[in-house]
C-alpha cells in the first residue's frame, strides 16, 4: 500500500472540498439577496453545497472568483426549472418567462418586481464584463434559448400527462430534449467567463461535445432520481422504456462516444475537454446515492 500516494490524493481532495466550501458560502450569500426565489425547502443548504462541489470537482484548477459565475449559472438553471415545472400554471406564463429572459440577454432592464429576471440580469452582466463577450453573445443567447425552449417542451409533456390529454414522449424525443437539464448553457457561461482565446474560438466544437455530455448526464440523472421523479410528478427516461436496462445501456454507448469526442478535442482544448470528462465522472458517482434537490 502506497500511503504517500493516498496522502497526496487526500490533500488534493481536501483542497477541492475547500474550494467547494468557499463556493457554497459565496452562493448562499448571493441567493440571500433573492429570498423570493430561494426560500423554499428544495433550495436547502445541501443544494448550494452540491452545486459548488460539482463545479469545484469539474474545474479544480479554478479559483473561487472564477467559479462564481459558473455556480450562479447552475443556480439559475435550478431556479428556472422550479419556475417552469412547479410554479407556472399556464403556457402563457412560460412564454412570458422565455420572452423576458431573452430580452434580458439582449440588454433589457429587468422589472423591479421580477426577482427571477433580476437574478438573470446579474448573471448576464457578469458575462458581459468579459472583453470577448460582444462576439460571444450570440452563442450565449442560443444556449439560453435552447434551455428555455426545452423546459417549455417538458412542461407541455408534463401537463398533457397530468391532464390525461396526451401521450408521453418517446425515449428518443425525450433524450433529444436534453437541454432541459441546463448543462450546456452552464458550460457556455463557464467558458465565456474563464476561457482563453482558443477556448472562445472553439466554442462551437465545445458546445457540440457538451451536448453529448449533456445527454449522458440527463440519463445518469434519471437513473439516480427515478423514485423522486415519481413522487414529484416529473418525467424520467425510465418511464419511457420497458426496462431500466435500456437506459443503462444507452448511458454506456453515449459515454463511449463522449470519450471519443473529448479525446479529439483535448489536442486543441485540453482544459475544456478535461472539464467535460470530469463532469461525467463526478455525476456518475454522485447520482449513485443522492441528487441535488432538497425536500419538495
Amino acid at each position: 500500500m502506497d500511503l504517500n500516494a493516498h496522502a497526496s490524493d487526500a490533500v488534493e481532495q481536501g483542497r477541492i472540498c475547500a474550494l467547494a466550501a468557499r463556493g457554497q458560502r459565496d452562493l448562499q450569500k448571493f441567493a440571500a439577496g433573492y429570498p423570493e426565489l430561494f426560500a423554499g425547502a428544495p433550495f436547502d443548504g445541501a443544494l448550494f453545497g452540491n452545486i459548488a462541489m460539482a463545479m469545484a470537482f469539474s474545474a479544480p484548477w479554478s479559483g473561487v472568483a472564477e467559479l462564481r459565475v459558473t455556480n450562479r449559472a447552475v443556480l439559475w438553471g435550478f431556479a428556472l426549472d422550479w419556475q417552469v415545472d412547479y410554479l407556472a400554471k399556464s403556457r402563457t406564463e412560460i412564454d412570458r418567462l422565455i420572452e423576458t429572459s431573452l430580452a434580458v440577454v439582449d440588454g433589457a432592464a429587468p422589472a423591479s418586481d421580477d426577482p427571477f429576471a433580476r437574478f438573470f440580469a446579474e448573471l448576464c452582466a457578469d458575462l458581459a464584463a468579459v472583453p470577448a463577450y460582444p462576439r460571444l453573445r450570440d452563442v450565449w443567447r442560443a444556449a439560453v434559448h435552447r434551455t428555455l425552449t426545452a423546459m417549455a417542451v417538458e412542461w407541455e409533456w408534463r401537463a398533457a400527462r397530468r391532464d390525461l390529454t396526451g401521450t408521453l414522449p418517446t425515449f428518443e424525443e425525450y433524450l433529444a430534449n436534453a437541454d432541459n437539464l441546463a448543462c450546456t448553457v452552464v458550460n457556455v457561461a463557464h467558458w465565456i467567463h474563464t476561457g482563453d482565446e482558443e477556448t472562445h474560438r472553439s466554442l462551437p466544437r465545445l458546445v457540440e461535445a457538451s451536448d453529448e455530455v449533456q445527454r449522458v448526464l440527463r440519463l445518469v440523472n434519471d437513473l439516480g432520481t427515478y423514485q423522486r421523479d415519481l413522487e414529484w410528478g416529473d418525467l424520467n427516461a425510465i418511464m419511457l422504456v420497458p426496462d431500466r436496462a435500456e437506459v443503462e445501456q444507452r448511458v454506456h454507448v453515449l459515454t463511449g462516444r463522449c470519450h471519443e469526442l473529448l479525446a479529439d478535442l483535448a489536442a486543441d482544448c485540453p482544459r475544456p475537454a478535461t472539464y467535460l470528462a470530469r463532469q461525467v465522472g463526478f455525476s456518475s458517482g454522485f447520482y449513485r446515492s443522492t441528487d441535488f434537490w432538497g425536500a419538495r
